[in-house]
């Protein structure tokens, strides 16, 4: 038996996807059997309490076949089971998972509204850099906001605390006069002459932030 607890790390479960992937639901309790290598083996899957427990069986025996589980079990056929068995675990794992990197306030209230408004999700482009995300509109492709983590003195401040920014689209003719080098900063990594950055710590409401946001993606549209 496996607790998918390291593979859940900076993740969240998401219930609709496991509906849709094919698990079943048990009151609060989600389920998913499959078969693997050529059906001798189960894989017997459990969701509860945002848990993930996964444990393979042998179907000759009804047996837990737990060498998949041990590091330093070896050979070709305990090799070929446990790669089998390993991507459909981790497909699970992308069909019906979510990265939870952001851990802000202000940054959960975002991609809530952004979510709730434009049915929009963060997008994760670039694997060797987790901590930055993007979203774009389904219309035609463009970004309309991105999501970083980043250390403060990118932005031209005496620190290095790492904080979460957002960058989003602004009018050209307008964008000196919202710029203030401390709440609102020029676009992080964008075009410094149609982005802004804002600092996700409270600096600037969340009402504010999110008509920003409105506007970006009414800029995302034009041509």
């Amino acid at each position: 038996m496996r607790i998918l607890e390291n593979e859940l790390k900076n993740k969240t479960i998401n219930y609709d996807a496991l509906l849709k992937y094919g698990f079943i639901q048990e009151n609060e309790s989600y389920f998913y059997q499959t078969k693997i290598y050529h059906d001798q083996f189960e894989m017997r899957i459990t969701v509860e309490n945002d848990k993930m427990i996964s444990k393979l069986v042998d179907l000759m025996n009804e047996d837990e076949y737990i060498l998949v589980d041990i590091p330093d079990s070896t050979g070709e056929f305990v090799g070929k089971v446990r790669e089998e068995y390993e991507k459909k675990l981790q497909d699970i794992l992308t069909q019906c998972t979510t990265p939870n990197i952001f851990k802000s306030q202000q940054s959960k209230e975002v991609i809530r509204y952004i979510k709730e408004k434009y049915q929009d999700d963060l997008e994760f482009l670039w694997k060797k850099f987790p901590g930055n995300a993007i979203w774009r509109n389904k219309t035609n492709h463009k970004w309309y906001g991105a999501l970083l983590i980043i250390p403060e003195r990118k932005l031209e401040l005496d620190s290095d605390e790492m904080i979460e920014i957002i960058d989003l689209r602004y009018s050209k003719d307008k964008i000196k006069e919202i710029i203030d080098h401390n709440k609102i900063f020029a676009g992080y990594h964008m075009n410094k002459d149609s982005w802004i950055t804002i600092r996700l710590n409270g600096s600037v409401k969340t009402k504010s932030i999110f008509e920003l946001i409105d506007n970006s993606y009414t800029l995302s549209l034009m041509k």
